[in-house]
């Protein structure tokens, strides 16, 4: 089992900056991919931007150069710092990994890019 707990989100203006954290805990012993989906109202989750096995990273077309994926190893947490947000960035964002015991989710958090 694994457990995610996201901190971060809320409420910003257009070209505004978040950043999100995702914690994990419980049987990470192997990673296969860990990072951010989002699922905006009406539309199919979608992946934002990840870490694949390895070092190698991931992003969606529409947030590159906008959005970057960090983590730190001795923490088991990954970041994700949203820049220059626009409009359609809003959405539910969602922590996710991916490794041997399966794949789990995070709760969860609303981010609304709004004037």
């Amino acid at each position: 089992q694994v457990q995610l707990v996201e901190s971060g989100g809320g409420l910003v203006q257009p070209g505004g900056s978040l950043r999100r954290s995702c914690v994990a805990s419980g049987s990470i012993f192997s990673i296969y991919s860990m990072g951010w989906y989002r699922q905006a109202p009406g539309k199919q989750r979608e992946l934002v931007a990840e870490f694949r096995s390895g070092a190698s990273t991931n992003f969606a077309d529409s947030v590159k150069g906008r959005f970057t994926i960090s983590r730190d190893n001795a923490k088991n947490t990954v970041y994700l710092q949203m820049n220059s947000l626009k409009f359609e960035d809003t959405a539910v964002y969602y922590c996710h990994f991916w490794g041997p015991p399966g794949r789990y989710w995070g709760q969860g958090t609303q981010v609304t890019v709004s004037s």
